[in-house]
């Protein structure tokens, strides 16, 4: 696959016109753009609608999370937006899941509904102070099966689960990796990294890369490193 069709480009941005800049500097170079909660809020769909009717795809990550009705007919709203994908948290329940992906595909069938099984800044303490026994590979495979059964066509996880996901679950449906630092970046506030050649070869279809493009002194250069590792 061509490594362009493997980068997402996190737009963690506040405002359009630094959207418009790192968008415009990157181009091609990533499969689609990430909007989430910190553009999104400041700029609102006007920033979905801008995007997706200047040909890019969307990855509207809000990860809805709420009674079925609700999310439902947040999702409805998104998809109509023109957006190639989007997530909920899988925690939300299989009424709700099922609900988000119903609500999407009757839109769009191709929509990809994305369930979030754990945030990729937890760790197995995180869990333990929430009550979840069992580590962080079981709460993501409990949570994964979950999802795949009602209706999501793919996962968000980090890619240190990827694997255990493909061998459980095959390759028919889609991960989606956040948490991807190229070699040599800091982790952040990420606790569970990888670079983006480790990603792809755990069983990821998609990475999401943010800060290490968007802050970079040559977002396009930063950009065309990152391909070139994933096509090594």
């Amino acid at each position: 696959m061509d490594p362009r069709q493997r980068l997402i480009v996190a737009l963690d941005v506040s405002s359009s016109a630094a959207a418009r800049k790192i968008v415009a500097a990157v181009g091609d170079s990533a499969h689609a753009y990430k909007v989430g909660m910190q553009l999104y809020t400041a700029e609102g769909p006007a920033i979905v609608r801008e995007l997706t009717g200047s040909g890019r795809r969307v990855f509207l990550d809000l990860k809805y999370h709420d009674i079925p009705n609700t999310v439902s007919a947040a999702v409805r709203e998104a998809a109509q937006l023109g957006v190639s994908m989007l997530t909920v948290h899988a925690t939300g329940g299989a009424k709700m899941l099922r609900a988000a992906a119903e609500a999407g595909h009757a839109v769009n069938p191709d929509l990809l509904v994305l369930a979030v099984t754990v945030l990729t800044s937890l760790d197995d303490a995180d869990l333990n102070m929430l009550g979840i026994r069992g580590g962080i590979l079981d709460q993501v495979l409990r949570l994964a099966a979950l999802a795949l059964s009602n209706g999501c066509q793919g996962i968000v996880a980090s890619a240190q689960e990827a694997s255990a996901l493909r061998e459980e679950f095959g390759r028919d449906f889609t991960i989606v990796t956040p948490g991807v630092r190229p070699a040599g970046s800091g982790a952040d506030d990420q606790a569970r990294v990888v670079t983006p050649a480790e990603a792809i070869a755990a069983g990821a279809s998609y990475i999401v890369v943010g800060r290490p493009i968007t802050e970079a002194p040559d977002p396009a250069a930063e950009a065309r490193a990152i391909l070139g590792q994933l096509a090594a």
